[in-house]
């Protein structure tokens, strides 16, 4: 397949190329179309897309769900199947799928899960992220506060045995953490995230070494006082800890994004936390292990108005990077390809349009709507 007519953003930046072409899954070329050969466009099948702008798929670091369909509830490949199936109609070809606070049982079940799936890129899957138990009941958010616990050194044994393949991302909270585990977890090259803590600055600072990620920045964490910097202080404060944010405005004033993105700069990516509501519409209410949630007007909240994950799909996050956090486009698209992608260390092969990489592309109009997403070299039209 030949894409062109295209204004390529490739990871970085806006291109002066227009044409990419596709071979066997793979990026072969980025070109203009005027230096292609008449033999490459009569191979190939050319697709058009008069003008747009053509981006590498975005890449989701933390949803639970979406297209109907939570991974807490539903921990099969069908499920799985959904949420990509959802998740490519609103430019996203991967995703860590997010296991929240959850009986041993789950997370076992979802390690064999992702362990056995020897195709699990084919459908946009990268890994695990696993978002608790291991956290704060200060600051659970829906989270249910009888699963919350230290987990057993067997448990997180099992988590490093299953390495950096199987789970990408591990939330904890750094006051809550032995450091035996922390350990455990970085010597096998799994990613630790700070989230869902109520630590104090020193408390953050005396286990540094051992994080690299934060888990919705803001969201569930000690906030920056004058005399206590807690949590938010830290992370803005060192220049090691890359950070997920939610841009759906409910999760934060849009001012506050605005503020740590001058801070954090390209530490800063953008996330979903989606739940099932995204990119549906007909849902009204949900449980989400065991808390009834209620999805009204964008927001997911419980019956006291504890937000429940976010019905945010990744090109509205772009689109709300833009208009009302300040963001140039360029940034914004960097927030939703490269950097997740450094941030896990998969940017060998996803995160850019370049030769050799992963054919995972996405387009869409001046509206920000999505009219075609390649994944896996297969597209599709919207």
């Amino acid at each position: 397949m030949i894409i062109k007519n295209a204004k390529i953003f490739d990871g970085e930046k806006f291109t002066d190329k227009d044409a990419v072409v596709i071979e066997d899954k793979k990026i072969k070329k980025v070109a203009n179309t005027s230096e292609l050969s008449e033999e490459e466009l009569k191979n190939h099948e050319v697709v058009d897309i008069n003008g747009m702008i053509l981006s590498p798929g975005f890449l989701d670091l933390q949803i639970n769900g979406c297209g109907g369909v939570l991974f807490n509830d539903d921990i099969s490949r069908k499920a799985l199947e959904i949420m990509n199936e959802t998740n490519k109609r609103f430019g996203c070809t991967s995703f860590l799928p997010t296991l929240i606070t959850s009986p041993d049982e789950k997370i076992e079940k979802a390690l064999d899960l992702i362990k056995e799936m020897q195709d699990k890129e084919e459908i946009g899957v990268l890994g695990l992220h696993i978002e608790g138990p291991y956290i704060s009941v200060e600051k659970k958010g829906i989270h249910r506060p009888e699963y919350i616990r230290i987990l057993s050194d067997e448990m997180i044994q099992k988590i490093a045995d299953a390495g950096p393949e199987v789970t990408k991302i591990i939330t904890i909270a750094p006051e809550k953490a032995k450091v035996e585990h922390l350990k455990t977890l970085k010597n096998a090259g799994l990613n630790i995230a700070v989230g869902h803590t109520n630590a104090t600055y020193e408390e953050c600072m005396e286990k540094k070494e051992y994080f690299n990620c934060a888990t919705h920045l803001y969201n569930a964490m000690s906030p920056l006082e004058s005399r206590n910097p807690g949590v938010i202080g830290f992370l803005f404060n060192n220049d090691t800890t890359n950070c997920g944010i939610i841009i759906d405005g409910f999760h934060m004033e849009y001012p506050s994004a605005e503020i740590a993105k001058k801070i954090l700069k390209e530490r800063l990516y953008l996330v979903t936390d989606a739940v099932s509501p995204a990119g549906t519409d007909n849902m009204t209410e949900f449980m989400f292990e065991g808390n009834r949630v209620l999805y009204e007007n964008g927001r997911c909240y419980s019956p006291l108005g504890t937000l429940g994950g976010s019905a945010l799909v990744m090109i509205d996050g772009v689109k709300n990077l833009v208009q009302h956090v300040h963001v140039s486009q360029e940034e914004a698209l960097r927030m939703a390809t490269s950097y997740p992608a450094k941030a896990i260390s998969v940017n060998d092969r996803y995160g850019y349009i370049k030769e050799g990489y992963i054919a995972d592309l996405t387009y869409f109009d001046d509206n920000y709507k999505v009219k075609g997403t390649v994944a896996k070299g297969n597209l599709t039209k919207y």
